[in-house]
């Protein structure tokens, strides 16, 4: 029998429906594609005209290898059907009789589809080469700017609620606010002594250099033991105080002898003296650029790389001459040294944080944000779910600080890490929970006969007999007074046990909690766990009522009341199940009674390296993007190794439709293929020169990064600004006037990753020019009077520390307090020689210079702009979300048989669900730093990206719940050949979604508009239920439902409905992310005004 001709195989298939590149799956297993490149994996390949021919036999050549299994192919018609009698079909079906997965589905479905016919039968015509698909293509709905924005700008933070412009009354207004809030913090919490001990460090310091005797003893450059006092500052931890004196000493040390090595060069012959301002500059190029480099990559030597800066520009720009005093290296050395002692001595003496606190108040916030997720039931709050994902967050980061230094604590390092995982498993379960519910409304389910009384009464024994208005709320209404009273029960139980467990975690650590009726004792945890155990089994023995219940249905199909509130009851059990095991760990904590003890830094020392304690990161600035960054990375790096993954196609066993059997052929091919993937993945038979000139490479392109940016942007402003120290002509008023400390500034306010905005530049030139205009005035009022002048830095510095040590503005704080000092203690070291004005002008110039040109210089090379970042950083999660999808639906839903996902599978599962959570917290940190960046072309509008990231979120949790649902019942069973049909389909599903994924990533990412016409993926989902509900009528029953006994068959059925409705709305948040990318991007229109 001759083929049809193309023309009629084209008439006949859906018009707007076209064969696409799958992008990496197969048509039973997503994984990663044979590409490691996302670009190349979701290349679109469209069919050519010998592959749309549909053939009765599809033979690969035995000749040549076939690395596509497969082609279009005519397939039996058992089920093809046309859309009007799968209908018909489907609307004689009864309630009970209606699909198990596709019937809380359909109505969603056809919202979005806006009542487009979607054309299911392909009149016998199936893609089935492997890396293809069918996609279907719509005409989009014209939108509303205005009407779409609406809903999404209730997502923005409340930083954004506010007028962007403000006059000069309303910024009077603010610092107003700011120095209320200020002296409340000072008063009433934790931070007044930490600012103590801080301002007792610098005090205490500067009162030494005060003295006469003590003042001359340490020389010229006496402050220097200030200014160590302000780089480590004792506000902070025990153990940090340890490792930052270490590190700081430590780096002082490589800079100064670096720096006297440079001078010996400069000095060891005629021609080096005549050339010694060469010398030190080459020195000290290559030293900044070491350190610069080192500064961005291990952020654990960050205040070791701050102090060798800053003592190699005293080094070789301070006193430059051809004669090299040589104490001028102990000048500076004695005095940094003595400052480190001090600070140390504070923080060990004076109300001393051996590292409980932190960890200790990590623990009792997470607690706090359990306890309010349980305050049940209440409207959907996207506010408290954020404050939960931040929770998840900072418990992570709170270990981490606890285990990287040395700490003197009851809680043991191993203990904290298990209780830090058993209480995000805790937040993993609040979040699953759906806090809307009718469960505990006795007026919500209507009936003729209602109960006496305002409680629920329950009698396990006597069936519920009221006369209802209908047969489906009758049914509710069973269910409703059987499990309202138990679960109100164990949610107050489980509240309880929190309270319980927060107070006896801050008494662990030696701290108070707020929580009430509770002082943490192990004889209050014990009658709490026993009352949980209790509340536990009353649910499960009403739970149990329920399932052979003779008023009850055996199917809930069509019921969706019922199944919402089976959904809303089964999550908070599981929590119960979850802080069970929370208090079991934290009653063994009790009984082992440790006691206090040193522990030693237990955090892996090659990830320490990058990693610094809270004080430091505090310290350095830039702390969300650096967070952001961070967090970037890691998810980068782990979505690497699972794009990286081999893909191997499955063995057909026969093409349906196909008369070919030759198996040893497809298996050959497939032999070959994997062995050219284990070619190139593992590099067998590559020559030694082509692995050198890889690994050369990979080092050449790592010198590309942001790190060799920083180093080249560091050097050019710290050699350009030193250029007058090693030039005769003006070497003498640099000398005189001490303008090192210009490029010191430049060192210390660049920052390897954000640059500072126009407010940021404003804020720290005042800072630094008010900190010089004070030093004058403290010194100008009584002719260097030290009682004024102590009284003046009292006055100044305390307001300027808590700036430096506990605002989110740092940098600007550090540069106004190294500016007072400098000039107030070298006007008093010098007797206000020449003149006091001269003083503070010429040095409070100095510290401006360096703040502009740090600024200024961010701002031109390399600069960092927050809302690019925030379009790449949707982008690159966008494409995150398309693999953790591929993921799911690969090791979750549609794998064979033998490959059901394990504990190592979840466990891997959950790990990777927790660095997404931190990077949508990152990203909407990052979205707040687009508040104050310049941009001419008119005010940044945030609604679009918050938006985004709202329904990006959504999207994730959305798979998070599917693979959760997913474990209750086995979606598929793999390999079946009663299910062949539905390969195609579920192919098509999976692969439009990930196709529409990389497309909206990759047009945020180049910033181009979004194509026009894009494949429907509420299209290829409706035909894959419909072809399910063609299935389910001739009964085959492709659900192997898990669980012991009808009990976890009733369970399996409910997790079944709610996986089919979370998919589906799946489908949904990616027509609401189509909408807001264009928002965006725009849209290409391509065919706007044309008819197909």
């Amino acid at each position: 029998m001759g083929h049809p001709s193309e023309q009629d195989v084209e008439a006949r298939a859906p018009p707007l429906s076209t064969s696409h590149q799958n992008p990496g799956i197969s048509e039973d297993r997503v994984t990663a594609g044979p590409s490691s490149s996302p670009q190349q994996a979701f290349q679109l390949k469209m069919r050519r005209s010998s592959h749309t021919q549909p053939t009765e036999s599809v033979r690969p050549s035995v000749n040549e290898p076939a690395i596509y299994l497969g082609s279009y192919a005519k397939r039996a018609r058992r089920f093809d059907r046309s859309p009007r009698v799968s209908q018909d079909a489907g609307a004689s079906r009864s309630l009970g009789e209606q699909s198990p997965t596709a019937s809380i589905s359909h109505s969603q479905l056809e919202h979005l589809l806006q009542n487009v016919d979607v054309e299911i039968d392909t009149y016998g015509v199936e893609e089935l080469r492997d890396g293809f698909f069918d996609a279907t293509f719509y005409r989009p709905l014209p939108q509303n700017a205005l009407e779409t924005m609406k809903k999404p700008s209730q997502t923005l933070p409340d930083t954004f609620h506010g007028s962007r412009r403000r006059s000069f009354r309303q910024f009077l207004r603010q610092q107003l606010r700011n120095v209320v809030e200020f002296i409340k913090q000072a008063t009433t919490s934790r931070a007044d002594i930490r600012l103590l001990k801080s301002f007792l460090g610098y005090y205490i310091a500067y009162l030494i250099c005060l003295t006469t005797a003590s003042r001359v003893w340490l020389g010229r450059y006496n402050y220097i033991m200030v200014i160590s006092a302000l780089v480590n500052h004792p506000g902070r931890p025990v153990g940090s105080q340890i490792d930052g004196a270490f590190m700081t000493i430590f780096g002082t040390i490589m800079g100064l002898g670096w720096g006297a090595f440079a001078l010996y060069v400069s000095t060891s012959t005629a021609t080096a003296k005549s050339g010694y301002g060469g010398v030190l500059a080459s020195f000290l190029v290559c030293f900044t650029v070491v350190i610069a480099w080192f500064r961005c990559v291990f952020m654990r030597f960050y205040q070791a790389v701050l102090c060798a800066g800053i003592a190699i520009c005293y080094t070789c720009l301070a006193d430059t001459s051809q004669s090299v005093g040589w104490r001028k290296v102990f000048d500076y050395g004695i005095p940094f040294v003595l400052g480190q002692a001090l600070c140390l001595v504070i923080a060990i003496l004076i109300f001393p944080d051996t590292g409980s606190r932190s960890i200790s108040f990590a623990f009792h916030s997470s607690l706090k944000a359990i306890r309010e997720g349980l305050i049940l039931p209440r409207p959907d709050n996207p506010a408290l779910r954020r404050e939960l994902a931040r929770s998840f967050v900072n418990l992570s980061l709170a270990v981490r600080d606890f285990t990287i230094e040395i700490s003197v604590s009851s809680f043991h390092p191993d203990d904290v890490r298990s209780l830090r995982n058993l209480l995000q498993g805790v937040l993993r379960g609040v979040l699953a929970i759906r806090p809307h519910t009718n469960l505990f409304e006795t007026n919500a389910y209507p009936s003729e006969v209602q109960p006496k009384g305002h409680g629920v009464a329950l009698d396990f024994h006597t069936p519920v007999e009221p006369v209802p208005s209908n047969q489906s709320d009758r049914y509710v209404r069973i269910v409703a007074e059987t499990l309202a009273q138990p679960t109100r029960r164990l949610v107050d139980s489980t509240v309880n046990c929190i309270n319980c467990l927060d107070a006896a975690i801050m008494a662990i650590g030696g701290f108070s909690s707020s929580s009430e009726s509770s002082n943490g004792t192990t004889q209050d945890l014990l009658p709490t766990l026993e009352h949980l155990r209790t509340s536990m089994s009353t649910f499960d023995s009403a739970d149990s009522t329920l399932i052979n219940h003779p008023a009850l249905p055996q199917t809930y199909a069509g019921r969706p009341e019922i199944v919402e509130i089976f959904l809303f009851v089964h999550p908070i059990r599981q929590v119960a199940e979850k802080v069970e095991a929370v208090l079991v760990k934290v009653l063994e904590m009790q009984q082992q009674r440790r006691g206090w003890r040193i522990n030693l830094p237990s955090y892996p020392w090659s990830k320490s390296l990058l990693r610094a304690n809270a004080q430091v990161r505090h310290d350095r600035g830039g702390l969300t993007a650096g967070f952001y960054f961070r967090s970037k990375g890691q998810l980068d790096r782990t979505m690497a190794d699972l794009r990286s993954k081999v893909y191997i196609p499955r063995i057909r066993t026969q093409a349906v439709g196909s008369a070919s059997n030759n198996a040893d052929t497809q298996r050959s091919a497939i032999r070959k293929y994997e062995e050219e993937k284990v070619i190139a993945f593992e590099d067998h038979g590559v020559s030694d020169m082509v692995r050198f000139r890889h690994e050369l490479w990979k080092l050449m392109h790592r010198l590309q990064g942001f790190e060799s940016r920083f180093a080249l942007k560091v050097t050019a402003a710290t050699v350009l600004i030193s250029i007058p120290a090693w030039l005769p002509q003006s070497s003498d008023w640099w000398n005189a006037q001490e303008s090192w400390w210009a490029v010191v500034t430049v060192w210390a306010m660049m920052h390897p990753r954000v640059g500072g905005t126009f407010h940021d530049l404003a804020v720290r030139t005042l800072c630094a020019a008010s900190g010089a205009i004070w030093a004058g005035l403290a010194y100008g009022a009584d002719g260097g009077n030290p009682y004024v002048l102590a009284v003046f830095a009292a006055v100044f510095m305390l307001p300027m520390l808590h700036r430096f040590t506990q605002s989110s503005h740092p940098r600007s704080g550090i540069v106004g307090c190294m500016s007072f000092t400098v000039v107030s203690l070298s006007a008093y070291t010098s007797n206000g020689a020449p003149s006091i004005v001269k003083i503070a002008w010429t040095r409070g110039l100095a510290f401006v210079v360096g703040v502009v040109a740090a600024v200024v210089i961010n701002w031109i090379l390399w600069p960092f702009v927050a809302r690019h970042e925030l379009r790449k950083s949707l982008s690159a999660m966008l494409l995150h979300s398309s693999l953790l999808y591929r993921r799911v639906v690969a090791r979750y839903i549609y794998y064979t048989e033998g490959k059901e996902p394990g504990p190592e599978d979840i466990a891997k599962s959950e790990m990777l669900e927790g660095r997404l959570r931190e990077g949508f917290v990152r990203m909407r940190q990052l979205m707040e730093l687009t508040r104050h960046e310049i941009r001419l072309r008119g005010p940044f509008n945030p609604l679009p990206y918050s938006a985004l990231i709202d329904t990006c979120e959504r999207f994730f949790e959305h798979l998070v719940q599917v693979r959760q649902f997913s474990l209750y019942f086995h979606p598929n069973a793999l390999p079946s050949p009663t299910l062949d049909p539905l390969l195609g389909l579920r192919r098509d599903a999976v692969a439009v979604i990930l196709m529409n994924l990389y497309a909206l990533a990759t047009a945020l990412r180049a910033s181009r508009p979004v194509p026009y016409y894009m494949p429907s993926a509420a299209a290829a989902r409706q035909r894959l239920l419909q072809r399910m509900d063609q299935m389910e009528e001739t009964a085959i029953d492709a659900v192997d439902l898990r669980g012991e006994g009808d009990r976890g068959r009733r369970w399996a059925v409910v997790y079944q409905y709610a996986f089919s409705a979370a998919l589906t709305d799946i489908v949904a948040e990616v027509q609401q992310l189509h909408r807001f990318t264009k928002e965006v991007t725009g849209e290409a229109g391509f065919g706007v005004d044309e008819e197909w």
